[in-house]
């Protein structure tokens, strides 16, 4: 499980980026993007992690891994990322 990754590895610090497709509007998707970086943040913390080993982060609509013009292209699109920072 992700928890068990940040225990592993006490030193490491992390991003987690939140990301939406592109329906809706921009301002909507930076909302939801954040929120969705936010939820696993307060997972992680709930789970005993430190809050100063992470940052969250929302993106919106702005860095799809994918087309917006399928659903299965928006679906990729929508997801949180968690990446090493350090």
């Amino acid at each position: 499980s992700m928890t068990a990754i940040f225990k592993d590895y006490p030193e490491a610090d992390f991003v987690i980026a939140g990301h939406t497709d592109s329906v809706g509007s921009d301002k909507s998707n930076q909302l939801l993007s954040e929120r969705r970086a936010a939820a696993v943040r307060d997972y992680l913390i709930s789970n005993g992690i430190n809050a100063d080993r992470f940052t969250s982060v929302g993106f919106g609509e702005n860095k799809p891994i994918d087309t917006n013009k399928t659903p299965a292209g928006r679906h990729n699109n929508r997801r949180t990322e968690v990446t090493l920072a350090n």
